[in-house]
C-alpha cells in the first residue's frame, strides 16, 4: 500500500468502528494533536474515538485525501452525526452526556497524517473555528461554540 492508501484504509476502519484494525495501522509512538489541548497517544486516541462512535453511531467523517508531500498525506474531514448514545467525556472532566437525539455538522477541517513505512505516526488537525468538540457541543445544546 502507498501512503495515500494506508491513510484511506485507516480512516475507513475508523468510519466503520473497527478500532482494533485502525490501531494496527498506528506506530507505537503515534500522536494525535491540535484538535485536543495536548497531544495524545494511541490509547487516548482510541478511547476518544470509541466514545465518539458510541455517542454518534452514524458518525460520518466526510474524509477526503487531497494530496501527498513526502511522508505527509494532506486530508480534510467534516464530522456530522446524530447524538443517539451516551457521550462519555469523563476524561475531560465533563461527565457523561445523555443522548439528545440532535444532529450536528461542523465545519470542514484540514488535517495531515504522517506515514512512516506502513504505519501512521502523527495525525494533526488544523484548528478551525466552527469545528471540533466545542462546535459539536454547541450544536447539541443550541449554543454558539466559543473558540
Amino acid at each position: 500500500m502507498n501512503k495515500r492508501e494506508t491513510v484511506q484504509a485507516f480512516v475507513d476502519s475508523i468510519q466503520q468502528g473497527e478500532f482494533e484494525n485502525a490501531k494496527s495501522m498506528l506506530a507505537d509512538d503515534f500522536q494525535f494533536s491540535d484538535a485536543v489541548s495536548e497531544p495524545i497517544n494511541t490509547e487516548a486516541w482510541l478511547g476518544m474515538s470509541t466514545n465518539l462512535k458510541t455517542a454518534f453511531p452514524d458518525l460520518d467523517y466526510h474524509f477526503k485525501v487531497i494530496g501527498t508531500e513526502g511522508d505527509v498525506v494532506r486530508t480534510t474531514m467534516q464530522l456530522s452525526g446524530t447524538h443517539s448514545g451516551s457521550f462519555d467525556l469523563r476524561d475531560m472532566n465533563l461527565g457523561v452526556i445523555a443522548a439528545t437525539n440532535k444532529a450536528f455538522s461542523v465545519k470542514r477541517e484540514k488535517t495531515k497524517l504522517t506515514v512512516n513505512g506502513n504505519k501512521i505516526t502523527a495525525w494533526v488537525v488544523e484548528s478551525t473555528q466552527g469545528a471540533g468538540l466545542k462546535a459539536i457541543l454547541g450544536q447539541l445544546y443550541d449554543k454558539p461554540a466559543i473558540m
